[in-house]
């Protein structure tokens, strides 16, 4: 049996364990670890400390289907509409350009739904908190060396992680790199911000006419959401969250400083947008170092895969 480890647990790690499920002809042993506690990657959802059941989109905000992946994916869609894992988006989102032809749709019970689905449907063991430190090429198997606990070998391994990241992998992966792919793949380049979500308790009204608003005129904040409005999710017993996404610009710029207090000014920020907010019962600031590819070119080198 094909043992195959896929790295990352976000919506690539996902969905590429549960095409390999689908294609395989005979039994497959499929892997996937991930190096944070939850599954979703940059389409993560959070839940209140003190409320579960309310909860925040801190990645992805909603999905464009455009014409041209409306053709090349439409079975996917059809997918996620059928399982009610997508509905159209329908709540008002002031500021959004919407191109003729496209779709958007949101996720009722959060973005990493989408990714749970795929999990799920890949019958792949999952693990959390795994990070991997070294590649290696040992009797015609990929060693995989991680922080914590022995290595483990597998004949294929699928890296679905940021670039940066692959390429502070050790062993001998980094020989199987040639210079031009390494060049590639040096260039590649990320923006970077950070997400704020705020959790309030049942009962709170934040009254705006909308569900999620892009800002054009604040050096700190670019957009807002009412989460559980824009997700349809309103209930006299569950409280709002409210999500922030800061401009890409404050994010470089406070990128190395403490969450802490890239939390303060942010807050502080929204205040002026926002001005009387009651008082959040939790937060969660999320930095995004690796937020978006910004050459898009590149990303048909990811992910990378190294087979026997």
């Amino acid at each position: 049996m094909a043992r195959i480890l896929i790295v990352g647990a976000g919506l690539t790690g996902s969905l590429c364990a549960t095409l390999l499920r689908r294609a395989a002809f005979g039994p497959l042993h499929l892997t996937v670890w991930d190096k944070a506690g939850d599954p979703g990657g940059r389409m993560t959802t959070i839940s209140c400390a003190c409320s579960p059941p309310c909860t925040a989109d801190l990645g992805a905000q909603y999905i464009t289907c455009t014409p041209h992946y409306a053709k090349k994916h439409q079975s996917f869609y059809d997918e996620l509409l059928a399982h009610d894992i997508l509905k159209p988006l329908t709540s008002p989102i002031e500021g959004m350009v919407v191109k003729e032809g496209d779709y958007n749709f949101v996720a009722p019970q959060g973005v990493s739904s989408i990714v749970k689905h795929y999990l799920k449907e890949s019958g792949a063991e999952i693990y959390f908190r795994q990070r991997v430190t070294q590649i290696n090429l040992r009797n015609d198997k990929w060693e995989v060396s991680k922080e914590t606990g022995p290595p483990e070998q597998f004949d294929l391994v699928v890296l679905t992680m940021p670039v940066p990241q692959i390429l502070q992998l050790q062993g001998d992966i980094v020989n199987l790199i040639n210079d031009c792919q390494r060049q590639q793949l040096e260039s590649v380049s990320y923006s970077s911000r950070y997400a704020l979500g705020l959790f309030y308790e049942a009962g709170t009204k934040i009254d705006v006419p909308w569900a999620g608003q892009y800002i054009s005129s604040n050096p700190c904040i670019r957009f807002i959401s009412i989460d559980n409005k824009k997700r349809h999710i309103e209930s006299s017993e569950i409280g709002p969250s409210l999500v922030i996404h800061t401009t890409v610009s404050f994010g470089v710029a406070y990128l190395e400083h403490k969450i802490e207090d890239v939390q303060e000014v942010i807050i502080q920020q929204l205040e002026n947008i926002l001005p009387g907010l009651p008082q959040p019962v939790d937060t969660k600031c999320q930095r995004w170092r690796y937020s978006q590819v910004k050459n898009p070119r590149l990303q048909v080198l990811l992910p990378t895969v190294l087979a026997k």
